[in-house]
């Protein structure tokens, strides 16, 4: 398996003197932490087994959102959260999609226009729910938002997983939505929701003060699918939340100035590859990284963090056990000892360089 890493050591140089100019700040970080993420230049904890008290050193992860080591344990504990929430429903995955002409807007205006495209998706789908005839009532979403496609390419879109179903706060009503006529995996036209949607898109960017492009099509894309539980849905979303936009064992090959890279085709599903000089596949990365700050997945309605007790309600008048559905979920492996198989505990964080050798000396005396 080829390291992120490595790659970032290798190319780092004629990619600063190439982009300097173009980083942010927060690309810079997550450059500077790639690089280092659980290499002999970057910090190391202690740890001490439970069972025969041998003490070792253990390569420290940078923990950055965009890179591929890291936050394992927050996207489970993300996928976790969201899975707690179920509610007997079908579930829907819709994919708001932001045209190409307004990419480079997307691009100088980041925080605002990726704020924008979360908040208008919900605003969208929850005015449709007000609307339907059957559900007539306030929806629940899980939004996350992309900024890449499969190829990595700069391709900002916002997945949103909801159930077909609502609450009216006034009549105290659950109402969920059936087929329609008799069909399942029906929720709303998606050629409807995409007008809808780039009505509010629109506005909401010339409210913002901002100077749209001369020109934007006037058919946007939208995407509306059934996804039965959502499970499946949820771990797609959550494999990308954390940890970056690619794999390191989708990294197949880097050699002569180039890096190779897999990627499934969304409409084949067959594995496609792309090359590309190293340069250019690690500024294709660092497009990816948000703004410092910026909340890539957010939930609405009434599956906002503000409505557990609103969920527990219904779990329990509906007779949802929300354990059944994190059952299968693997807990975080934990340190063994390659002496004994015992346990280790992390008993110092963050030692760095000649401090690690002094430190596991000194436990030793």
């Amino acid at each position: 398996m080829i390291l992120l890493s490595a790659i970032i050591q290798t190319f780092e140089a004629e990619f600063l003197v190439a982009y300097q100019g173009r980083l942010s700040p927060s690309q810079r970080q997550a450059l500077a932490a790639m690089k280092h993420c659980r290499t002999s230049q970057g910090p190391v904890m202690l740890a001490q087994c439970d069972d025969c008290d041998r003490q070792r050193l253990v390569p420290h992860s940078c923990g950055h959102r965009s890179c591929p080591h890291c936050q394992s344990h927050e996207s489970q504990q993300w996928l976790e959260r969201q899975l707690q929430k179920q509610v007997p429903a079908e579930y829907f995955l819709l994919t708001f999609t932001l045209p190409k002409e307004l990419r480079p807007l997307a691009w100088q205006q980041q925080r605002t226009l990726y704020d924008l495209l979360i908040r208008c998706s919900w605003d969208t789908v929850n005015t449709f729910t007000r609307n339907d005839q059957q559900l007539q009532g306030n929806a629940g979403a899980i939004a996350v938002l992309h900024t890449h496609s499969r190829r990595l390419d700069y391709h900002p879109h916002v997945h949103l997983v909801m159930p077909a179903a609502a609450i009216d706060p006034d009549k105290r009503l659950w109402r969920t939505k059936q087929g329609k006529k008799g069909r399942k995996g029906y929720l709303f036209n998606h050629k409807a929701v995409a007008k809808v949607f780039r009505a509010k898109l629109l506005e909401a960017i010339s409210q913002a003060g901002l100077t749209l492009p001369d020109y934007y099509p006037q058919q946007w894309v939208v995407d509306v699918k059934s996804v039965g539980r959502g499970d499946k849905a949820l771990v797609y979303l959550g494999r990308y939340l954390y940890k970056g936009v690619i794999q390191e064992k989708d990294i197949i090959a880097c050699r002569d100035g180039q890096v190779t890279f897999r990627y499934q085709d969304s409409k084949t599903k067959k594995w496609q590859t792309r090359t590309l000089p190293g340069v250019k596949f690690l500024w294709l990365m660092l497009r990816h990284v948000l703004p410092k700050g910026f909340r890539r997945t957010r939930n609405f309605g009434f599956l906002h963090p503000n409505s557990k007790r609103l969920i527990r309600l219904l779990q329990v008048l509906l007779g949802v056990n929300p354990n059944r559905a994190i059952a299968w979920l693997r807990p975080r492996p934990k340190l063994q000892c390659p002496c004994c198989g015992g346990t280790l505990q992390i008993i110092k964080t963050r030692i760095l360089g000649s401090s690690a050798v002094m430190a596991l000396n000194s436990t030793k005396a």
